[in-house]
């Protein structure tokens, strides 16, 4: 099975400049996850979706690469079961002509 989140969109603290500090911005998160669907193990999306915006709001990170590496850490120990994953980590506000974004997969 795969399970795709795509266009989370929440606002919070992630950047390094004083302005990325003191202001929430937007960010937007998709994720694809591979994993061996069995009667009664799967990936719960909603609580997948509240676990990664709890985490972002309060983690305050400075790095969109920290966003993403625990990301990765905190979805694969609460599903274990999943045995490759992709993170997109977008700020879309933040430069006034484009989008900036950081991504990775893993085979688990």
């Amino acid at each position: 099975m795969r399970i795709r989140i795509e266009s989370l969109r929440f606002d919070a603290i992630i950047g390094l400049l004083d302005f990325e500090r003191e202001r929430e911005q937007l960010v937007r998160i998709d994720i694809e996850a591979d994993y061996n669907y069995k009667e009664g193990s799967f990936v719960d999306y909603a609580a997948l979706v509240e676990t990664v915006e709890k985490r972002v709001k309060h983690k305050r990170y400075l790095l969109l690469e920290e966003a993403l590496l625990d990301l990765k850490i905190q979805i694969v120990t609460l599903y274990p079961e999943i045995k490759k994953l992709h993170i997109s980590i977008a700020k879309p506000d933040i430069l006034k002509h484009c989008t900036v974004s950081l991504s990775q997969s893993w085979e688990l």
